[in-house]
């Protein structure tokens, strides 16, 4: 499978994501409901088949099905996503050494903020923010960004100096998005245009 690399961040990964999230909150999702096993086999069958880009987060319960997987394919061969509900500096920072302990890894390559629905999280997430850059300057992370699901909040990340990385709500069926395929296409330009990593759900 062909790869491209996510924006300004040098972070290469394959043109298809595999997402571990389908009716995923409270800890479970569709993808965890296979079993520890079922979903790291899926994991590995897919990267054996050039997917080597997984999404996982707290909220869905996949960091423990993730590491895994990794445990076969090595980790070193694969770009990991995860997300955080917390919007503070202390529940970020916490949230990102606890994800490292399930993941069983030194670095997450991508970590964002998850379900932002207000086009005030600059301000209101200042906190979260400031530990996820502090992450990264500790090697922790590799990138940080935004998962939206309001448009407001998604224009935002657009105008956003902080944003490395996005996860868009944009799908060929136009469903659970925050607008308009016009209107989405048209910030994820903009997106593009400032080096910001964009992949899609």
């Amino acid at each position: 499978m062909d790869k491209g690399t996510l924006g300004s961040t040098g972070i290469a990964v394959s043109n298809l994501c595999f997402g571990t999230g389908t009716d995923g909150w409270a800890g479970k999702s569709d993808q965890t409901a296979l079993g520890l096993d079922g979903l790291a086999d899926l994991l590995a069958y897919a990267h054996d088949r050039g997917v080597s880009f997984w999404d996982s987060a707290d909220q869905y319960g996949s960091h423990p099905h993730v590491a895994r997987a990794c445990k076969v394919v090595g980790r070193e061969n694969v770009t990991i996503v995860s997300k955080t509900t917390s919007r503070d500096y202390e529940g970020v920072k916490s949230d990102i050494d606890r994800f490292l302990t399930e993941l069983e890894t030194e670095c997450v390559d991508i970590v964002l903020m998850h379900c932002l629905t207000s086009d005030d999280w600059p301000r209101a997430c200042r906190g979260a923010m400031e530990a996820l850059s502090e992450a990264k300057e500790a090697g922790k992370i590799r990138a940080h960004g935004v998962s939206c699901h309001d448009y407001g909040a998604f224009e935002e990340a657009a105008r956003s100096d902080w944003v490395e990385v996005v996860l868009a709500r944009i799908n060929y069926g136009g469903h659970h998005m925050d607008s308009t395929p016009e209107n989405i296409i048209t910030v994820l330009e903009r997106m593009d245009e400032a080096g910001i990593g964009v992949y899609g759900i």
